[in-house]
């Protein structure tokens, strides 16, 4: 039962609702939605947003997210994915967080996606590993000065 009383409708992992379960996520995708639009517009920030550990060569999973996202959004996919693989993602799952949205506000039902934290944990935790060696083994391009596209 949902919290309005009406009935939920499974199948597998997806269920159909009347409420959003997960609010925050629409509200943090919006937020990325429009700062990355900000950032497409008026461009990258001119300060510098590195750890101390970037300096002496050593990259986190987020390093080149805000070079990708920029890049993702002038429809720069191969230069976005090399600074950060995440940049695409991210993008393209707050546009389908927002479309999710768009349809429950206007039609009152909510499709809900169910993974189980067994399964969801590992998998998130596996995919920062990759993540993070993938931009360990781009140190030297994302060491280098931002020139832009």
């Amino acid at each position: 039962m949902s919290r309005s009383g009406g009935a939920t409708t499974r199948l597998g992992p997806l269920s159909v609702q009347r409420y959003d379960e997960r609010p925050a996520v629409t509200w943090i995708a919006l937020a990325g939605l429009v700062i990355a639009a900000l950032l497409a517009v008026v461009g990258l920030p001119h300060a510098d947003l590195h750890g101390p550990l970037h300096y002496v060569g050593v990259m986190d999973p987020l390093c080149g997210g805000t070079r990708s996202v920029y890049l993702t959004l002038h429809r720069e996919l191969r230069d976005a994915v090399r600074y950060n693989p995440a940049g695409p993602v991210l993008v393209a799952a707050a546009l389908a967080q927002m479309i999710r949205a768009a349809v429950g506000w206007s039609t009152g039902q909510w499709l809900n996606l169910h993974v189980p934290r067994r399964l969801l944990i590992p998998l998130a935790f596996v995919a920062i590993v990759v993540l993070d060696v993938n931009q360990q083994l781009h140190a030297a391009l994302l060491t280098q000065p931002w020139t832009g596209p």
